[in-house]
C-alpha cells in the first residue's frame, strides 16, 4: 500500500516538473524579440535622454523592456523611440480590428513585462503569433518612415534617392532633357524605416533556433509588404489649372491597407516543418538589397558597419520548409507558423485566453462574427439596451448643424 502511494505521488510530482519544463522551453524557445513590447504604455517622463529637447521620454518599467543596443539606438536616434511606440500602438489597433469578428480577437492586458502584452498566446509557434510579429514589426516600419519625412527624428529626413533617378518620359524611356515629372516633396524615408527596424525589432532573434527563424520571417515578411505599398503621389503647377510640370514623390499608403495585407496572409499562412535547420542562401525572401540611403542618416552610418554584413546576410539567409513537400516554399510576404492554434472557445488561463463568454454577436449573421459559430455552440443571450444617438438634425445659415439627442432601444445578443 505504501508503494502504491508512493509512486502515484512521484508520478504527480514528474507530471508536474514536466508540464513545468514544457512551458518554460516554449517560453525560452520563442526568441528573446518581444521584449520591445513594452514601449507600446510608454509616455511617462524618465532620465532616458533628459538633456535632449524634443525626446521622447519612457517610464522606468519600459525602459527595463529595451536591451542594451535597442537603448543605444534610441539614444543615438532623438525621436526614434516615439515613433516606436506610436507604431507599437498601431499595430495593437489594427490586430484588434482586423480580428474584431473572430474567436481570438487579439486580446491585450496590461502586464508588467512588454513581452506578455499579447497573452501567453505568444508562447506557442501558431498563426496567431505570426500575425503578432508581422504586424509589430510592419507598424514599425511605417511609424519611421513616417516620422522621418515628417521630421520628428533627428538624424533622418526626407528619401532622396528618387531624385536621382533617370529622367523619364511617358513611354518610360531614359532621355537627357524631357519627362512628364520631376522628383520633388517630400517621401517618406521606407528605407531609413525597414534597416531601423531590423536593428531594433529583430535584436535578440539570433535564427538559430526553429522558432526564432519563425520570427525573423514573419518581422521580414511585414516589412516587405510596408515596402511594397509604397506609391507615387504627383501634383500638378501651371497656369489656368494646366499640368505644366508635375512634382512627384513616394508615399506609404494609411496602415488599414497594411493590415488587410497581412490578414489575407494570416489566412493562408504556410505551414513549416522543424526540420529547418540548414543555412541556405537561396532564400530570396531575405536577399534583397535595400535601396541607397543617404549618408547623413546617422544609425546606417554609425549602428550598420560593414563587418557585420555576412553575419547579418547569414541570419536572414535562410530557407524555410513546408510541413507538405508538395507545397512550396513560403515567399518574403508569407507568414509562416510552426504549431496548430489552441482552441479559443474556453477559457484557458495557461494561454491567456479569456474564451468568448460574454463576447458580442450578430444573431442574424452566418459568419464568425454570429452568434451559432461565435459562441461555440452554447447559445446567446439577448439583452435590450439603450442607445443614444443624434436624430433631427437641420442646417442652420450660416454655417452649423444642431441635432437632437435620441434614445432608441437595441437588442444586443452576448455569448452564454
Amino acid at each position: 500500500m505504501q508503494v502504491t502511494v508512493f509512486c502515484v505521488i512521484l508520478l504527480t510530482v514528474l507530471s508536474h516538473y514536466t508540464l513545468g519544463d514544457e512551458l518554460t522551453n516554449r517560453a525560452k524557445n520563442r526568441g528573446k524579440g518581444s521584449m520591445w513590447w513594452g514601449v507600446a504604455k510608454a509616455g511617462e517622463p524618465n532620465n532616458l535622454s533628459p538633456l535632449s529637447p524634443g525626446t521622447f521620454y519612457s517610464g522606468s518599467s519600459v525602459h527595463t523592456t529595451l536591451r542594451k543596443k535597442q537603448k543605444r539606438i534610441a539614444r543615438e536616434n532623438p525621436g526614434l523611440l516615439d515613433a516606436i511606440s506610436k507604431g507599437a500602438n498601431i499595430a495593437i489597433q489594427e490586430c484588434q480590428h482586423q480580428f474584431r469578428n473572430e474567436w481570438w480577437n487579439c486580446t491585450t492586458k496590461q502586464f508588467l513585462r512588454g513581452k506578455n502584452l499579447f497573452g501567453k498566446i505568444v508562447d506557442r509557434g501558431c498563426r496567431e503569433t505570426a500575425f503578432i510579429y508581422a504586424i509589430t514589426s510592419a507598424a514599425v516600419t511605417h511609424a519611421i518612415a513616417r516620422a522621418c519625412s515628417d521630421g520628428a527624428i533627428e538624424t533622418c529626413n526626407c528619401e532622396s534617392h528618387y531624385k536621382n533617378r533617370p529622367q523619364v518620359i511617358g513611354n518610360g524611356n531614359s532621355v537627357g532633357a524631357v519627362r512628364d515629372f520631376e522628383w520633388g516633396g517630400c517621401s517618406d524615408n521606407i528605407g531609413f524605416g525597414f534597416a531601423v527596424s531590423r536593428e531594433f525589432v529583430d535584436t535578440g532573434e539570433r535564427g538559430k533556433s526553429l522558432r526564432e527563424k519563425m520570427n525573423l520571417h514573419n518581422n521580414e515578411a511585414g516589412r516587405w509588404h510596408v515596402q511594397s505599398q509604397m506609391k507615387k503621389e504627383c501634383k500638378c503647377h501651371g497656369m489656368s489649372g494646366s499640368c505644366t510640370v508635375k512634382t512627384c514623390w513616394m508615399r506609404l499608403p494609411p496602415f488599414r491597407v497594411i493590415g488587410d495585407l497581412l490578414k489575407d496572409r494570416f489566412d493562408g499562412a504556410s505551414h513549416i516543418t522543424s526540420s529547418n535547420s540548414g543555412i541556405h542562401n537561396s532564400n530570396k525572401a531575405h536577399s534583397n538589397r535595400l535601396p541607397k540611403h543617404s549618408k547623413s542618416n546617422s544609425l546606417m552610418t554609425n549602428s550598420i558597419h560593414a563587418k557585420r554584413e555576412n553575419r547579418r546576410k547569414h541570419k536572414y539567409g535562410f530557407q524555410l520548409k513546408p510541413l507538405n513537400p508538395e507545397h512550396k516554399p513560403p515567399g518574403s510576404k508569407d507568414l509562416v507558423y510552426y504549431e496548430m492554434s489552441p482552441g479559443f472557445c474556453e477559457k484557458n488561463p495557461k494561454l491567456g485566453i479569456p474564451g468568448t463568454y460574454g463576447r458580442q454577436c450578430n444573431e442574424t449573421s452566418i459568419g464568425v462574427d454570429g452568434c451559432a459559430i461565435m459562441c461555440c455552440g452554447r447559445g446567446s443571450i439577448p439583452q435590450e439596451v439603450i442607445v443614444k444617438g443624434r436624430c433631427n438634425c437641420t442646417f442652420h445659415w450660416c454655417c452649423e448643424v444642431k441635432c437632437d439627442i435620441c434614445k432608441t432601444k437595441k437588442i444586443i445578443h452576448t455569448c452564454a
